[in-house]
């Protein structure tokens, strides 16, 4: 315990101790579970990935809600009173913590070692900030047991005040297909009228489209091979691997865009071969990146290993050694007490994935090189040396097994071709070694979702088919028929007018169709119980929530390997990657734009990069505390946009 004079000699630390009871994120939702212990941030792909502790660990932090910040191993002489203990083990053990959230109560005891622990954490980290150390802790994905929000296994669905609406919507939706056919066979003598779209999908390369696809989806495997011979020491991540993977990626990606322009596919084909080589393109990103830095944790551990191998064979040298580091420098440095046992709060000393000891600078380089040159050690410089490599070791050891829950899934147990093809199934574009699972597959519920999946699409090619493209028919006839660009721009406000309702019945119905339909058939052949592919987008009041919000597969995605990454490879600032991240996106969406209508305007690029400006002043002051406004904004721009661009990629 803290005495009274403690508390008045350091109040900031007290005050920010308890601000991180108060702010600390939550990472679980309702209706959820997480995975036990806490967590710590390792470097992966000059990203950070989220490291999950053993059971031991969580144990250890017993409050639910608590976030703990792990320790460096360094002590405070406030904690270690011996008569501050003992005075303080006379009164209660535990008290008893009533946290209410979201109308949930539950009960939580707390008892002295977690409250030691949470003082501790707090205080370290307001030291670390006031001598200018701390460091900023981005939080990966942690993958929970979650429904979507439209899912009727979701229980916040059906008790939803606005599920009315849902039902509603189908509705309207099932009325105006009636409308169509109706003036279809009106028309046409037909309820499906000359159906142009339907035939431009099957009637042309129908086969060769599938082939396509299944020979894409084989040719991923390459990471896997490449993996497979960088763990039998063919070659390194960091030598040559990842050039190679990079250079794969590239060609992969270059060939199929090629491929699609040599068969002079139509949009339809084009649209699905191009959207599905870049959910292919990231998800081997993901598989071969966080590997690798698997495959250089796991070089450096048996590098380490072996020195401690080589040190139980030296002989202690007789008297003291003059060979550095010294037991006393290992004791100031904090890297070497003999008398703390708390491993997994302990940080790794040196790089997790160096390998090379005369670059490295580290302590840990320094012991390696004392034993690799066989230099004369005393009794106590080996039994420091030991107790510091298995430490090491041991920290490596969880790096390595991440979040699994056994070690069968651990680096390199992970690679093999069971796993990977599991891991190209699944709904998620971040790999990992384990996720949650559920016990059964529902086959009512697939069989229900690959139903709405083509019910979906059939509704959305009847609205394109009737309201969609006879505008497009007729604004391309009008640029064959040589009508000049001023014609064609007075008639880009009617263009716009005609598109705007049946363009955003169609980015509402796409958007549904793959992360509410599509994903969950995908989550339950695999039994993925993380079905959080989205959030509530619809209620964003800045576009930089929603671009967080309405595909989170892409958006965590983009989180760990390209924001990250940016940040610890490229160095660049939080500002910096933020830019980086959007002007990614956007070169993306526009080599789609490319790809379906033969030329590049940018329109949609601009577009993509408006919104950071836009996200900007949605956080000025100007629009603080006005959320319905900001909602108004975001629903204005996603209204016109869709019409607007699409009407520009026409006429011009």
């Amino acid at each position: 315990m803290m005495t009274t004079n403690d508390t008045e000699r350091r109040p900031s630390v007290m005050a920010h101790a308890l601000d991180g009871l108060l702010n600390t994120p939550r990472t679980e939702r309702e209706g959820s579970w997480t995975p036990e212990g806490s967590s710590d941030m390792s470097d992966v792909d000059g990203a950070t990935q989220l490291r999950a502790t053993t059971k031991a660990d969580a144990t250890e932090n017993r409050s639910g809600n608590t976030t703990a910040i792990p320790s460096d191993g360094s002590e405070d002489g406030a904690f270690d009173d011996k008569r501050d203990d003992n005075r303080y083990k006379k009164k209660r053990k535990s008290i008893q913590v009533l946290i209410d959230d979201s109308g949930k109560k539950t009960q939580h005891s707390l008892t002295a070692e977690d409250f030691r622990e949470i003082m501790r954490s707090g205080m370290q980290k307001e030291v670390e900030k006031l001598s200018g150390k701390s460091k900023a802790r981005i939080r990966d994905l942690v993958f929970t047991r979650q429904f979507t929000t439209f899912d009727r296994q979701n229980p916040s669905a059906s008790q939803s005040p606005f599920h009315g609406f849902f039902t509603l919507f189908w509705i309207a939706m099932a009325l105006l297909l009636t409308r169509i056919a109706a003036w279809n066979y009106k028309e046409q003598g037909s309820v499906f009228g000359n159906a142009e779209i339907l035939h431009l999908m099957v009637d042309r390369d129908l086969f060769v489209l599938l082939a396509t696809d299944a020979a894409m989806c084989a040719a991923t495997s390459f990471g896997f091979f490449l993996h497979k011979a960088i763990a039998a020491g063919y070659l390194s991540w960091g030598g040559s691997g990842w050039i190679i993977q990079s250079v794969w990626q590239l060609f992969f990606t270059g060939f199929v865009i090629f491929w699609t322009f040599w068969r002079e596919w139509p949009w339809t084909h084009t649209v699905f071969v191009v959207l599905h080589v870049f959910v292919l393109l990231m998800k081997q990103h993901a598989y071969s990146f966080y590997n690798g830095y698997l495959s250089r944790v796991y070089r450096r551990r048996n590098l380490l290993e072996q020195k401690l191998r080589q040190l139980d064979d030296l002989n202690a040298h007789q008297g003291p050694s003059p060979t550095l580091p010294s037991v006393e420098t290992l004791a100031a440095t904090g890297i070497e007490r003999p008398n703390d046992n708390t491993l997994s709060h302990r940080k790794s000393r040196g790089p997790k994935y160096s390998t090379d000891f005369t670059t490295e600078g580290s302590q840990i380089a320094s012991i390696g090189q004392a034993i690799e040159t066989s230099e004369p050690l005393d009794a106590e410089q080996i039994q420091a040396f030991h107790r510091v490599l298995t430490t090491e070791v041991t920290i490596l050891d969880e790096e390595l097994r991440g979040k699994c829950t056994t070690t069968d899934n651990m680096y390199p147990n992970n690679l093999t071709m069971n796993n990977f093809v599991e891991w190209t199934c699944l709904p998620t574009l971040v790999y990992d070694l384990e996720y949650p699972r559920q016990e059964r597959i529902n086959w009512w519920y697939v069989a229900e979702k690959a139903a709405a999946t083509l019910g979906v699409i059939w509704i959305m090619i009847v609205i394109s088919q009737a309201y969609i493209y006879p505008v497009v028919i007729e604004t391309t006839r009008q640029k064959e028929a040589g009508m000049s660009l001023d014609e064609r721009w007075k008639e880009f406000p009617w263009v716009v007018s005609d598109m705007l309702f049946p363009m955003l019945l169609e980015q509402l119905l796409s958007w549904y169709v793959i992360w509410e339909c599509l994903l969950n058939v995908l989550a339950e052949t695999t039994r993925f119980a993380d079905r959080g592919f989205y959030g509530d987008w619809w209620n964003s009041v800045s576009f930089d929530q929603y671009a967080r919000d309405w595909n989170r597969p892409v958006h965590n995605f983009l989180l760990r390997h390209v924001y990250h990454s940016s940040i610890s490879f490229f160095h660049l600032s939080k500002m910096q990657a933020t830019f980086f991240t959007f002007l990614l996106s956007a070169i993306v969406h526009e080599v789609l734009m490319f790809c379906i209508f033969h030329k590049v305007r940018g329109y949609l690029f601009t577009f993509q990069l408006t919104q950071l400006p836009l996200a900007a002043f949605m956080k000025s002051r100007w629009m603080k505390g006005r959320h319905t406004l900001g909602n108004v904004i975001f629903w204005f721009g996603l209204f016109i946009g869709p019409s607007v661009i699409t009407s520009l990629y026409l006429i011009v």
